[in-house]
Parts: structure tokens; sequence; C-alpha cells
């Protein structure tokens, strides 16, 4: 899912530069190379915050989530790699035929579209309207509307509950189904999911006195609330180790369950009349496992926020040489993520919409949801942030007043985050309906994210943030400033040193002067 969509959306950003230079009267070689050193290297920068947010799922501690983010990393990566070689080579291979031949019979020749006017036979260039900054109310409502929207669909998130899910969560047609609701409904719920328990005795138990051990300990067990059955499982060889099945009121994905587990555990040491010394309990079984990946998941994942969040902040840094837009970047990002968690868990959690979804059990979310929900989400969340803000930046390194700069940066950037967030709903959301359930919910999650972050976050509230911040969303320490490498993501040095530019600030130049000597005669 993830190299197919970054793939499709990395290429795209070149492109989408590479026309529309084209179109300005740019040649092919020149626009190649541009668009290859300005988008290019955005790219660059917004696969590196994808995988390092994929790399970071190895502080987990959980071994197959590591291994999804290596290998997610390394797909991030080749679509880099891709994307910054081929697509460029593919570009200058097709030529003006990146255009439709409508667009190629409007171009002019090079450094045309900044001459005095079309060439022969040329269509007159359509006059443009002056850029005009959104007003200061405009602003303060699209902020106080979008987050306030984000924050009511987040509301659902406080109730989290994660587990991995059982046979009651497969579609109702399913087998796996069908002998879930059959044990359920002829030996209870709580037989799709029964616990072990071992107790470790202090010293061998004579034959003559397992019988009554096993009795003392498993009328314990049988007296804690929700323990519908115990019964003796096995015994060790040397006496030392008794093993109970121990039958919950309710299936494994249970409130109840979950609870009863650490009821259980809490219970260590017990005394028994037969043995001399405590007994330690422990609690295994498929459903106890679950439940404790569940929780090492949940403890691991203010770590892996913190982690994939700073390091991302430090990049954000070096390519916009400014504090207070990597900020706002990250804090659009939390208010996805939260309001992605809530629509899943108004959907696979509380059953909202369950017709539509196919949900025909709703029950916990997937137990690795939220963390790979991080990983993927922030990388892409801040993909959309450098295509939107490589430009605003451009725009304002190039001596565009700071509210000027967003209205330039967000017209060049919103049809290609537009289109690439279309793409990336598109790809998750075609597994919304897989049959596995363990996907759909990834797919929905990664879909809904996708939307929120780009529609609401990055093209409704970012930009009115950066009107109301105006010069000082790009302000940064001067000693800060010394010691940063200066990247130059938006290609602005790049852009002042070739030729088409060099030949724009003549012709530039040659007009103001011409003004002037109008304007003192």
């Amino acid at each position: 899912m993830l190299g197919l969509a970054v793939g499709i959306d990395y290429a795209l950003f070149i492109v989408n530069r590479h026309r529309r230079q084209l179109k300005e009267g740019y040649d092919v070689a020149e626009s190649v190379a541009l668009a290859n050193g300005t988008s290019g290297n955005a790219v660059v920068f917004a696969g590196s915050t994808v995988v390092i947010a994929l790399l970071a799922l190895n502080v987990t501690g959980i071994p197959f989530l590591g291994l999804m983010g290596t290998v997610g990393a390394a797909s991030v990566a080749i679509a880099v790699l891709v994307a910054v070689t081929l697509t460029p080579a593919l570009l200058s291979a097709i030529g003006p035929r990146i255009l439709n031949r409508k667009e190629r019979a409007a171009l002019v020749p090079v450094h045309g579209a900044h001459a005095a006017g079309p060439v022969d036979g040329a269509p007159a260039a359509r006059a443009e309207k002056p850029l005009r900054p959104m007003s200061t109310v405009v602003a303060v409502g699209r902020v106080v509307l979008g987050v306030a929207v984000l924050a009511v669909v987040a509301i659902p998130a406080l109730d989290l509950r994660i587990n991995l899910p059982d046979g009651s969560s497969e579609p109702a047609d399913s087998t796996q189904y069908q002998a879930y609701s059959t044990v359920a409904e002829e030996f209870g719920a709580g037989v799709n999911g029964p616990l072990l328990v071992v107790a470790d005795l202090p010293q061998p138990v004579a034959d003559e006195e397992l019988v009554a051990t096993q009795l003392a300990i498993g009328e314990q067990l049988a007296a804690q609330d929700d323990v519908v059955a115990v019964a003796p499982a096995a015994t060790s060889e040397d006496g030392t180790v008794v093993a109970f099945q121990v039958v919950p009121v309710d299936g494994p994905t249970s409130e109840s369950t979950e609870e009863l587990v650490h009821h259980l555990r809490d219970l260590s040491p017990v005394t028994v009349d037969t043995v001399d010394g405590d007994v330690e309990l422990g609690v295994a079984g498929a459903a106890s496992g679950n439940i404790d990946i569940s929780e090492k998941l949940s403890a691991a994942l203010p770590l892996y926020l913190a982690v994939v969040i700073g390091l991302s902040l430090i990049i954000l840094v070096v390519v916009f040489r400014s504090l207070l837009v990597p900020l706002i970047a990250t804090a659009g990002f939390v208010l996805s993520y939260f309001a992605a968690l809530g629509g899943v868990v108004a959907i696979y959690q509380w059953g909202w919409l369950s017709p539509v979804f196919n949900v025909d059990t709703p029950g916990p979310v997937l137990n690795f949801l939220p963390t790979i929900l991080v990983g993927v989400l922030f990388g892409l969340a801040m993909d959309y942030m450098l295509f939107l803000g490589s430009g605003m930046r451009e725009a304002y390194a190039h001596g565009a007043p700071a509210r000027i700069a967003v209205v330039q940066g967000f017209r060049a950037g919103r049809s290609v985050v537009t289109a690439a967030a279309i793409i990336m709903i598109s790809v998750f959301g075609g597994f919304i309906f897989a049959e596995d359930a363990m996907i759909r919910p990834i797919g929905f999650a990664l879909a809904f994210g996708v939307l929120v972050d780009a529609f609401v976050v990055r093209m409704l509230v970012v930009p009115a943030l950066m009107h109301l911040l105006g010069g000082s969303a790009w302000w940064l320490p001067r000693w800060l400033d010394r010691i940063l490498p200066d990247v130059d993501v938006e290609g602005a040095a790049l852009e002042r040193k070739h030729p088409h530019a060099e030949a724009t600030e003549a012709t530039d130049d040659a007009a103001s002067d011409e003004r002037t000597g109008a304007a003192r005669a």
C-alpha cells in the first residue's frame, strides 16, 4: 500500500513542477533539471520523514512491527530514488509531449513567457489577476472551524480499546465466524479463549496429595468473578508445576476477560494447606498473550511518538529554516492522528455505520493499528506539508510578502496535494473491504487519516495559521541560522543562477528602468 502510494505521489510532485515550467516557456532540459533541483529536493526530505517514522517502529520492542517498519522504510527509500532518477529521465525522453496538444500549441519560445508579448500566431497570454491574501477574519474562521471539526471527530478516541481480532470480527459468512458463534452458543463465549494458569509449587507434591493440591488451587481460581469453569490440565513429571484451564465468562477480546487476566495474576502468591510455602501463579494462553502484546504496544507508543516527532522536527527546521512552521506541521498531524483514531473507534469498536463498512460484530481495535498509524500518517502528513510549505517558502525567499507568499505557495501546491491525497485515499480505501478483519481497519484508518490531514489540516487550517503569523512564521534565531545547513529545498539559489531566471531578471530590470524614466519625464 505504502510503496504504491508514495511512489506515485513523489513522481507526481516532480512532474507537476515540470509541466508548470514548460507552460511558462522553459525548454525541456532546463525544466527537468530545475524541477529535480527543487521539487526533487523536497521529495528527498519528504521521503526522509517517512523513512524516519517507519524505522522508529523498531523502538517499540515488538519484532514484527520493527520488521514491518524496516521493509516499509525500504520501499519508501526506493520510491524516492526512482522519483529523482528514473522520473527525470523519462521526462527528458517524453519531451514536450508531457503536455497535451492545446498546451503545446500555446507554448512560447524560451524566455518568451517573460517577453513583451507573444510570438506570431501564439494566443495572447491572459492577464493574471493580482494575488490577494485572505482576510484575517476568514483566517480565524478557518482555524476555529477546522480545529473544532477535528476535535469532535476525535472524541471517540478517548474510548479506545485495543486487542487482536477474534473470529467474531470476521464476515458472517466466513467459517471463522460460524465456528466462533457455534462454540459461543453451545458452550459459552469463554470457551473460544480459555486461559492457561500455571502454578509453580515450592517443592514436589506426592502423588497421594496431588489431587488435593489441584482441588485447593482450583477452588481459589473458580471463586474469582467472571470464571465459568476450572479444570486441571497437566502436571510436570517432577510434580513441581501444575497447569489449569480457566474458562472466562466472555470472549477473548472482552473487557471482563482482560480484567480477569490481571486479577488472576494479582492473586499470586497463594497458600495451599498441602504445600509448605507460597504457590506462584502465572497466566498464559492466546487470549492472555494478545492482552500482553496490546499493553506493551500501548506502553511503547509515547516513546515512539517522541522519537518520530523529535527527529522529524529537526528535519523540518532545517528544511523550512523556521521554528513555528515545523510546530504547526506537527500540531496538525496530532489533530489528524486522533481524528483518524476517533473514526476507527466509532466504526469498528462502537459499530457506527457498520452495514456500510461490513462490520458484523464491533470489538476492540487492532492492537498495533495506533502505532502503525503514527508511522505512516506522520510521514504522509509531512509530505503534504513539504509540498505546500516549500512553495510558500520559495515565494517568500524570492521576495514576496509573507501573506502573499502563502497564497502563491498554496496555489502552486494545492493541485498536486489534492491529486496525491486522492491517490493515497484510493489505494488505502481499496483495503477497507478486504476479507481479512485485520486489514480492513488499517485501510480505513490510513484513508480517513489522509483525508482529514490533506483537506482539513493542510489545505484549510495551515494556510490560515500561516496568514495569521505573517512574517513571523519564518523567524529563526540568528545563532541557529548560522549553524543550520542551507539545504535550499525551495531552490531559491538555483533559480537565481540559471539562465532563464537571469533573463527574467534582466527583462524585469529593463521594464523597471523604463517605468522609472517615464515617471521622471
